[in-house]
């Protein structure tokens, strides 16, 4: 496939239990969706989270964020978590929940 199960597999385990929650292919990998807002996915090897233009430089400044630059030009408002930054359960869910807590302050779809 296009991205990585086994981190697709970890990301989905933590969000099923999410009020609206689903998956859709987007970004040449798998993206998952609350109440049809995009939270965050799986592209190739690298966890993206949405986490939204006012936190976007703060989360940036967080150790393992980088720019969203799959299209060679950064994305506002979303970042790649490198892999290392999602080892674990504890680590994954922390980056999970910026892309609930922007994703749950939009209007569902």
């Amino acid at each position: 496939m296009a991205y990585n199960e086994q981190l697709a597999k970890r990301a989905r385990d933590i969000l099923k239990t999410q009020k609206g929650f689903s998956e859709k292919k987007m970004f040449g990998g798998l993206c998952f969706l609350l109440n049809g807002n995009m939270c965050c996915g799986v592209e190739k090897d690298n966890f993206m989270v949405r986490v939204g233009p006012q936190q976007y430089e703060k989360v940036l400044s967080l150790k393992y964020a980088r720019p969203m630059d799959f299209t060679g030009r950064p994305l506002k408002g979303f970042v790649y978590v490198d892999a290392q930054g999602v080892k674990t359960k504890t680590a994954l869910r922390k980056w999970v929940q910026y892309g609930i807590d922007f994703a749950g302050s939009l209007p569902g779809k």
